[in-house]
């Protein structure tokens, strides 16, 4: 039906609508304040009009906060601010904007929440896979699943190279949580006392940014959901399950109790040890005055300690350790049996596999003079032995300008080396990686605490800190990256 206006009826509604448009094109946004450390809000954020947009429309459901059907096929379809193709500060401060959203912030936090209240042990991740997969639905993002056992493949983007991963570790560990809060562990005797189920929740909130922008990215992006980080070695399982096909580079995330909240912090070159375990069994006779065991196992031990003091660099820190030592308890019978073992460590392979040989040759040696056997194992089947975490240069570069051009220069630091170990040292050891932390460390809530520990908690508030850390490292590395 045709509705005839006369002229003054038409200059009327000409003039409102001209002074709606106006106010639409001179309102500035309400600012959402992303809390970072040393980052002003110094940008004029007009040219991102339809992103901001996007933030001030409810997109989630009261249960869970996961995205309606309505919002996830507005987050296909629309697109997000300028080109990004020759990668600028506003494009960095555009992801925090979408991360910074009240909305996405409690959302993330409800994913750990959940995640946390019902840990589960290496390749046992079965809920925590399924609530992983829930959200990835309701965002339309498309995934293989199952790679070892519960681990998800998950891909955003145009499908065709290049192709960059992001990791998050799944499972939890054997400790009784000793914190009383809301969320506590609901399985006794299993606790995130690593922060895995603070790693899901961040990489399922970049998916979330990065499905947002999804006409941004110039190749695609792998996220990778992996089980078994702390037994199992799930690296080597989703490696070979095809976890890094067409991938070439990958990149990933560790909360750190040292660093303040939401600060990133890494370092080029070797970060993470490389981690071993060996067992010992020195043979003798049982005599008291020849072929005895608990002699020889004893100068084999005190031998050992000489490889680190007088053999190694003292500038390449290694460590030896002997932890325990078992010859029976029996005061007045001389054994016929002595087993010891412990741990070796090491920040280049060079080093990690020169330890593994000294140590070998001391307990075997120092078993002959006492006129015994020895035999050592160094579990090389039982997936216990990791290479050195050792970051590549030009990864650790990109995530070192992008984390600066995200947060400000005062939200980065280099950090030290240290002696632990991380299975994705196996990812590095295929293609390019670079290991990064973000700080949880708050004094005040008493999130103080070192991983593995029953009082383990974390500052939340540097969830979508790390969400956006994330987003921005993947789709910088494909819009930077020169396809052949």
């Amino acid at each position: 039906m045709k509705i005839p206006l006369n002229k003054s009826s038409f200059l009327l509604q000409l003039t409102v609508f001209i002074l709606a448009l106006s106010c639409m094109i001179t309102t500035t946004p309400p600012e959402v304040s992303a809390n970072i450390s040393g980052k002003t809000a110094d940008h004029d954020f007009s040219y991102f009009e339809s992103a901001l947009a996007y933030l001030t429309k409810p997109g989630f459901k009261l249960k869970n906060y996961s995205a309606s059907s309505e919002h996830k096929k507005s987050l296909v379809s629309r697109g997000f601010g300028g080109d990004c193709s020759v990668w600028s500060r506003e494009c960095s401060d555009e992801i925090m904007k979408i991360a910074a959203n009240d909305e996405n912030v409690r959302w993330v936090k409800s994913i750990r929440r959940r995640i946390h209240e019902n840990p589960e042990l290496a390749f046992e991740e079965h809920e925590t896979s399924r609530i992983i997969r829930r959200e990835l639905d309701e965002l339309d993002i498309r995934y293989r699943f199952p790679l070892a056992k519960t681990g998800i493949r998950a891909a955003i983007g145009t499908g065709k190279p290049p192709f960059v991963a992001l990791r998050a570790d799944m499972d939890a560990l054997p400790i009784q949580e000793a914190v009383e809060w809301e969320h506590k562990s609901k399985n006794a005797g299993k606790m995130h006392a690593c922060g895995h189920d603070a790693h899901v929740a961040m990489l399922v909130g970049a998916a979330k940014i990065l499905k947002a922008r999804e006409n941004q990215l110039k190749g695609t992006v792998i996220l990778l959901f992996q089980p078994a980080e702390e037994a199992g070695n799930g690296a080597k399982k989703m490696i070979g399950e095809g976890a890094l096909e067409d991938v070439e580079a990958i990149f990933a995330m560790h909360v750190s109790h040292l660093i303040p909240a939401s600060m990133i912090g890494s370092r080029s070159g070797p970060l993470l040890a490389g981690c071993g375990f060996f067992k010992a069994v020195i043979t003798g006779d049982g005599n008291l005055h020849s072929g005895n065991s608990v002699l020889a196992a004893s100068a084999a031990v005190i031998s050992l300690q000489g490889i680190i003091s007088r053999e190694s660099n003292p500038l390449d820190s290694q460590v030896v350790s002997v932890t325990f030592l078992n010859s029976g308890d029996d005061p007045n019978v001389a054994p016929k049996r002595v087993e010891f073992g412990g741990t070796l460590r090491a920040f280049s392979n060079t080093s990690f596999n020169q330890l593994l040989k000294r140590i070998e040759e001391v307990i075997v040696s120092q078993a002959k003079v006492y006129k015994c056997s020895a035999t050592v194992d160094f579990f090389e089947d039982s997936d216990t032995t990791y290479p050195p975490m050792v970051n590549d240069d030009q990864m650790y570069n990109h995530v070192r300008k992008t984390t600066i051009d995200l947060v400000g220069a005062t939200g980065f630091q280099v950090v030290d080396p240290i002696m632990g170990a991380e299975d994705f040292s196996f990812y590095a050891q295929v293609i390019p990686a670079a290991f990064f932390y973000i700080g949880i460390k708050n004094e005040t809530m008493g999130s103080v605490h070192s991983p593995h520990s029953p009082r383990f908690i974390i500052d939340e508030d540097a969830l979508h800190v790390g969400a956006a850390t994330h987003a921005a490292i993947a789709e910088r590395y494909l819009n930077e990256r020169q396809t052949p």
